[in-house]
């Protein structure tokens, strides 16, 4: 989403190439290397570039108008949303699924699940587990931790760091990552009203997708810092 983004941004034509998701991994590496199976790749020029801050360092070069970074706080500000921020979007995703699969329906655009379904959904999020290392710990560590990185967006905003009249790299990598969780009943108390909510939404058409609230265990969800 944050690619895409950021090459619409630019006003660059290109192809979206979506593997199916038991071919992706190998797919993916026979192009960018070993270890290198998850989304996104590009190939620009005959060149594979893997990862979303690399491609977008690389669009920046071909296209210097408009700046995805007219600062180096844009910058320091990409590099949070990407290694702090970003993994929230498949943790809590998929963590909120393991609880309420028949709700994976939804994401396609269907409604909730029936009984054979949801014992398919069930084998895919249990793999999808293992495929991002989550666990239940880490589950309950990222919950906990989600007001702290909403109050840090807050005061990125404040700053004049995103939210801008003008996107840049930061506010694309925030806003994607917040639109993914903004399916989620149990987020979306937290995200209400908040400059993450509001640069997602106008950055981002809505995620498709509803997990009912009370999908966590009780007591795991934080109140609002």
């Amino acid at each position: 989403m944050t690619v895409a983004a950021a090459i619409e941004l630019k006003g660059l034509e290109y192809e979206r190439i979506d593997f199916p998701y038991a071919e992706r991994e190998e797919k993916m590496e026979a192009i960018y290397g070993e270890g290198r199976s998850r989304v996104p790749g590009a190939v620009i020029d005959g060149e594979p570039i893997h990862g979303s801050r690399a491609i977008m360092a690389r669009l920046e070069q071909l296209e210097p108008e408009p700046a995805l970074y007219p600062s180096d706080a844009v910058r320091e500000a990409e590099r949070w949303a990407d290694e702090e921020l970003q993994d929230l979007g498949r943790g809590l995703t998929w963590g909120a699924l393991h609880f309420r699969p028949e709700s994976m329906g939804t994401f396609a655009g269907g409604p909730p699940l029936d009984a054979p379904g949801t014992d398919f959904a069930i084998k895919f999020v249990r793999a999808t587990w293992r495929y991002h290392g989550i666990t239940a710990v880490r589950l309950h560590e990222e919950l906990a931790g989600l007001p702290a990185k909403i109050q840090h967006i807050e005061r990125l905003d404040a700053d004049g760091v995103i939210g801008g009249e003008q996107p840049n790299a930061a506010d694309l990598h925030i806003g994607a990552t917040i639109t993914v969780l903004l399916p989620v009943g149990d987020l979306r108390p937290l995200l209400e009203g908040t400059a993450a909510e509001r640069i997602a939404r106008a950055l981002f058409p809505p995620s498709a997708g509803e997990v009912p609230p009370g999908a966590y265990p009780a007591g795991w969800v934080p109140t609002r810092a």
